[in-house]
């Protein structure tokens, strides 16, 4: 087998492999996962959404610095608010196929290898690549951002690592989504900036819920986590709702 380790510094050419976008409403909450010695994975390397603004660092550095709070503050607060339209007429499919090397705007695209393999390379270290391959990722380690642990994760329990959309799709389509043209939706869906993996099943409790219903249950992310859903969303020109914009300004101290 081919063997690669990649490092914390800058990769700006990698991607994910057959990532989870679940819908539904969620919760609070969501724990457990599979562990390894926090030196393996470790948040080290991790990068704060604050000087991540294209989402191609590694990982999601707390925000606790009162200045850097104060910015990210300042973030979200430009945000705009209106209530979430129907689910009407939402699939998966209006985004595009998953996991696309061909939305043309985002990092990472047409570089021969598809988005959830893209993002195992970027996030994960003590990586592996399939033999004869510098692409598909067999195991690594990976720091969930979301619960704070470190899950040695191989490609035979694939699930045990999904692909996170930090604004799920869904939520999008009720936000605005719905009339983007595809090129639009497309971009969405396989932006690194809008995509992290994390434990399975924090994504899962996740699902297409906002801030207001659902947050990392690692307490210590949470304002980073609000961040990096405002980037998404001003990126994209996107409203959320009130409830939502409220709760990203309280874990950020407003």
């Amino acid at each position: 087998m081919k063997r690669h380790v990649t490092s914390g510094a800058v990769l700006t050419a990698v991607a994910l492999l057959a990532g989870c976008d679940v819908t539904g409403a969620g919760a609070p909450g969501g724990a457990g996962g599979e562990s390894a010695p926090p030196a393996r994975g470790g948040s080290s390397s991790a990068v704060s959404p604050l000087a991540n603004p294209e989402g191609t660092g590694r990982g999601l550095a707390a925000v606790t610095a009162g200045a850097d709070r104060e910015k990210a503050r300042a973030l979200v607060e430009r945000l705009t608010v209106k209530g979430r339209g129907p689910r009407t007429g939402y699939e998966r499919d209006a985004f595009g196929h998953a996991w696309l090397d061909t939305a043309d705007g985002v990092a990472l695209a047409r570089n021969g290898c598809d988005t959830r393999n893209d993002l195992l390379k970027l996030h994960g270290s003590e990586v592996e690549f399939r033999s004869g391959s510098d692409c598909v990722v067999v195991s690594m380690v990976l720091h969930d951002p979301y619960t704070g642990k470190d899950i040695a994760w191989k490609k035979a329990k694939a699930a045990e690592v999904q692909i996170d959309h930090v604004v799920p799709l869904s939520y999008a389509w009720q936000l605005g989504a719905a009339r983007w043209d595809d090129a639009k939706r497309r971009r969405l869906a396989n932006d690194p900036l809008n995509l992290l993996p994390v434990q399975g099943r924090a994504n899962s409790a996740k699902r297409d819920s906002g801030p207001a219903s659902w947050l990392p249950p690692d307490k210590g992310v949470r304002c980073a986590y609000a961040v990096r859903f405002a980037q998404v969303a001003l990126k994209y020109e996107m409203a959320v709702t009130a409830p939502d914009k409220r709760t990203m300004l309280a874990q950020c101290g407003g």
